[in-house]
């Protein structure tokens, strides 16, 4: 089978053979398809081949959509990437980082021309990071994904990047590392054009709450919510009304999580809430989520979960200290899975059952029930739990059950 790389190889020889031919067919193609195939294929390539013609520069100096993560920081020089006379006078030399391979095409490029996606993966330092971010938001960038290296402790970090807070353009914004975001009242108003968001490696150590950002306001246009590893954050509240996929992972020390957007269809939470905590708690109103994963969650101390009428499949996974189980932790599981109560598919997870086998429960029935399976250690303090579930599913038609011993599937039983 053909690799990506060797496909984008390919694409480039023959692009590249049929510039150099006596009839140059792909050369009178319209710009805007030369530039679809040209994504194809990796950057370094597209500005190889900007010094077979005229045209080839004009296309190389608009090009949409500068991918450079294809580069190899090791294999970027003078000697393999070749620019016009002009290009050459202008840069004086072509440095060997992958960064200085990045200023010199921006530097190069029609200055009316946009920027429809940059996406970029390395080191560099903060005067940089600034300068590309200034350089794609000057040319009306519509997706920013920026990934840098650093090492994420309280005083190592990135501060973020204002310029394309009040960007009108931006529509989908990725950024990885230790970027630290600054003040609320900075945010709020700013991102009205923006569809999705993802922020990873996030400082929150001195802000711990995010209580008034993600509102009606400050993200009008938001569809994708994806927050990654943000330290030190420990109360989140998400009320963006056109919201329709949030995705919460890695957020270790949370305390509150209150999640309030009507249009809300997918939603995963994993490996998040600090689970010595005390006072933890869980609101979610989302009428209309049909897709929930929810795994590897500290157990909260309350849990309040409104139905939703269109659920169609839910994972449920939760983690408890052995011992740190109460009855105000045994109710808010039990008040979680009343909120799943028009599921048609469910999973759940061999702690959440053992949870439940504590006490007998009455667990409201799940209504639309058809399949659930269950993931369960062979023990016999396992029965209450299950009984408790099998009693709330009267429309189950499929039950599978997965019997784990020592974190490995043993035996599916199926009926």
């Amino acid at each position: 089978m053909e690799t990506r790389s060797s496909k984008r190889r390919r694409i480039a020889q023959i692009l590249e053979n049929e510039a150099n031919s006596a009839i140059d067919r792909i050369s009178d193609l319209p710009d805007d398809v030369l530039h679809q195939i040209l994504f194809l294929v990796p950057i370094k390539c597209v500005a190889q081949m900007s010094v077979l013609s005229k045209r080839w520069k004009l296309l190389w100096s608009t090009f949409p959509d500068l991918d450079f993560t294809t580069l190899n920081p090791f294999d970027i020089s003078s000697k393999n990437l070749k620019f016009s006379n002009h290009e050459k006078q202008k840069n004086h030399s072509l440095d060997s980082t992958p960064m200085d391979f990045i200023t010199q095409v921006l530097s190069v490029r029609d200055k009316h021309s946009d920027i429809r996606v940059l996406c970029f993966r390395g080191g560099l330092g903060f005067s940089r990071l600034n300068s590309l971010f200034r350089s794609a938001i000057k040319h009306n960038v519509r997706e920013l994904d920026i990934e840098v290296t650093t090492s994420v402790t309280k005083d190592d970090y990135f501060n973020f990047p204002r310029c394309v807070i009040g960007s009108e353009s931006l529509r989908v914004l990725k950024l990885k590392s230790g970027f630290r975001l600054p003040p609320s009242s900075i945010m709020r108003d700013g991102f009205q054009s923006l569809h999705t968001l993802s922020l990873s490696l996030v400082i929150l150590y001195n802000q711990p709450y995010l209580s008034d950002l993600f509102s009606e306001s400050s993200f009008p246009l938001l569809k994708n919510l994806h927050l990654d590893m943000c330290f030190g954050l420990k109360y989140l509240h998400v009320g963006c009304r056109g919201l329709k996929d949030l995705s919460l992972d890695k957020c270790f020390q949370l305390h509150g999580l209150d999640i309030s957007c009507a249009k809300l269809e997918k939603m995963r939470v994993t490996s998040s809430f600090d689970a010595y905590s005390k006072k933890s708690w869980v609101r979610i109103n989302a009428p209309k989520l049909e897709h929930l994963f929810w795994q590897h969650n500290a157990v909260s101390d309350t849990t309040v979960f409104e139905q939703s009428n269109f659920l169609r499949e839910a994972y449920v996974g939760f983690f408890a200290m052995k011992g740190a189980i109460g009855m105000d932790k045994v109710h808010s599981v039990n008040s979680f899975l009343s909120g799943l109560s028009h599921a048609g598919s469910m999973v759940l997870e061999s702690q959440t059952i053992e949870i439940l086998s504590n006490k007998n429960f009455f667990i409201p029935p799940f209504r639309n029930l058809k399949s659930l399976e269950l993931n369960i250690g062979f023990s016999k303090s396992n029965v209450r739990g299950l009984a408790c579930l099998f009693r709330s599913s009267l429309m189950l038609h499929t039950l599978i059950m997965k019997i784990i011993k020592d974190y490995k599937i043993e035996k599916k039983v199926l009926l």
